[in-house]
């Protein structure tokens, strides 16, 4: 059976005051969507402009990172903030790192 992954993930504004979290299986495809889609208000990443990673993961079923996302999503901000800061306490822009990946 081949392996699949699927990534639950976190992006934020260039100023990191706002949150967004997403599942996908093509974590660099879609952030480039999401870059693209900068500003249209049509979308909740868009009209935030939350294009730049600060936080993933990575399952082999779907079914686990759409559980995983809806979790995430029901989070306060502080708490989603621990999980950021347990995984990249700088918040520091992960785009680049997981274009090669």
């Amino acid at each position: 059976m081949a392996s699949h992954n699927y990534f639950v993930y976190i992006t934020t504004n260039p100023k990191r005051t706002t949150l967004y979290t997403g599942v996908t299986n093509d974590l660099p495809r879609r952030l480039k969507e999401h870059f693209l889609n900068s500003g249209n208000p049509a979308s909740f990443a868009g009209k935030y402009f939350c294009y730049n990673l600060i936080y993933y993961e990575r399952h082999t079923h779907v079914e686990h990172a759409i559980v995983r996302e809806k979790e995430i999503k029901k989070w306060n901000r502080s708490k989603k903030e621990e999980l950021i800061n347990s995984f990249n306490p700088f918040w520091k822009f992960l785009n680049l790192e997981v274009e090669d990946e």
